[in-house]
């Protein structure tokens, strides 16, 4: 197991004559995300490339769980939980995320630091400046909140223009970034959110390990819709019990599956709501859960009514490494996934009379759910293996050279790995 970061840092001062030199430090790149879970969820496989390139990877984060600490350290990871809110606009608590930041860097002395998601890539590329980190790349998973509005105003406008200029603050002479879709990328341009000089790299999202989520045949029987995420409003729950309802009202067969964690966001689903929604047999709760895999085995169709900026969503890559159509909005980073009517459908966001189509398609045809399932499994093998994505990402950053490769690093089956999927943690 790699040592921690205090026992390998290089003493100051040079070697003098009659003292043997002290050997080479080792290089060291700093991952800095809002939650600890997202960095077994969302990083395992890209620190575990920085590994396989001679690199000591060090993970910071806010509420490292037991859980989440103890795949770090089995797969070598040093880690640090920082005190960092998700969410708050506590200028006292972001100083003091900041101040921690800069006393970890300075004592870690990475040779990269690669922030993702909004508060760590704003506060960890300034604090990565403040501590003369050579190397600096900002992650771009997605804008948020704050840029949803295309023409907020108000406390939504305030926001908003508070965020252009901390990222502008923040980005100033950093070395790259990356992005998931072309919204987003519009919006970094529009916004200047990062200097013009500084290039700003496409990754289609962060991956999803194709072995993993393996392909099974859609299984026989009623149409299955399966939703995965947090229950939110802005995930389209309500317009899914809508298009549900419509096509109850039409003596449809078919069944929904609801998957994912409640959420005290004030976006949030009530209890209410969900139970009325189950007694009126529009879908099912299944509750939370660390594998998603056997329920996307059991579906037919994955289901994402989102009008939420997304990134590219994690569950939608899934899903299709799993061999499973897909029916999403044209909410950023989601229609960009899909080939519609090829590999999936793709409806305008909040339309639950579109929704419904789309699912009636399913229903009245179920050999469409196969047929575009291995359109979607060929998609996501050819461009969103973890793998290929890790590979550009070293290849921008001139870790790597060459063309992607296949996984140069096979997991040991003796290697403690991250869930497939663990729903009962907010998703970044």
């Amino acid at each position: 197991m790699i040592s921690s970061v205090h026992d390998t840092l290089r003493p100051p001062g040079g070697s003098r004559a009659g003292i043997q030199p002290a050997p080479a430090r080792q290089r060291r790149v700093v991952i800095i995300g809002s939650l600890g879970y997202s960095l077994v969820n969302f990083r395992l496989d890209l620190m575990r490339r920085f590994q396989a390139n001679g690199y000591d990877v060090l993970a910071l984060a806010a509420e490292i769980d037991p859980d989440t600490a103890e795949i770090l350290d089995s797969n070598g990871i040093s880690h640090r939980e920082l005190p960092m809110e998700r969410t708050g606009t506590n200028p006292a608590q972001d100083l003091k995320s900041l101040w921690a930041l800069v006393r970890e860097l300075r004592a870690a002395r990475p040779d990269i630091v690669i922030a993702y998601t909004m508060k760590p890539i704003v506060y960890g590329c300034l604090a990565a400046r403040i501590a003369s980190v050579p190397a600096r790349y900002a992650l771009f998973t997605g804008l948020g909140y704050a840029f949803m509005d295309p023409k907020p105003k108000g406390r939504r406008r305030l926001v908003r223009d508070i965020s252009i200029g901390l990222h502008r603050l923040a980005l100033r002479g950093i070395d790259g970034a990356f992005c998931y879709n072309s919204a987003d990328r519009n919006d970094i341009r529009r916004f200047k959110l990062i200097p013009a000089d500084v290039m700003l790299h496409d990754i289609p999202g962060s991956g999803v390990d194709t072995s993993r989520f393996a392909p099974t045949p859609v299984p026989a029987g009623p149409v299955r819709f399966l939703f995965v995420g947090r229950l939110l409003r802005s995930k389209g729950l309500a317009v899914l019990a809508q298009a549900a309802e419509k096509l109850k009202s039409e003596g449809l067969e078919f069944e929904i599956d609801i998957l994912g964690p409640k959420d005290s966001n004030p976006d949030r689903i009530h209890d209410s709501e969900l139970e009325a929604w189950q007694s009126a047999g529009l879908m099912r709760y299944l509750g939370s859960s660390d594998d998603v895999v056997p329920y996307l085995q059991r579906c037919s169709v994955f289901v994402l009514p989102t009008y939420l900026r997304e990134g590219i969503p994690r569950s939608i890559l899934e899903a299709m490494s799993c061999g499973r159509a897909v029916i999403t909005t044209d909410s950023p980073g989601c229609g960009e996934m899909i080939e519609d009517g090829v590999s999936g459908l793709v409806v305008p966001r909040g339309d639950a009379t579109a929704l419904a189509d789309a699912m009636r398609r399913f229903v009245l045809k179920p050999d469409l759910a196969e047929t575009f399932g291995t359109a979607a499994r060929s998609h996501v093998c050819r461009t969103n293996d973890v793998h290929l994505v890790n590979a550009r990402l070293m290849q921008c950053m001139s870790i790597e050279g060459g063309s992607p490769t296949p996984n140069p690093y096979p997991t040991p089956p003796t290697t403690t790995q991250a869930p497939a999927s663990r729903l009962e943690v907010r998703m970044p």
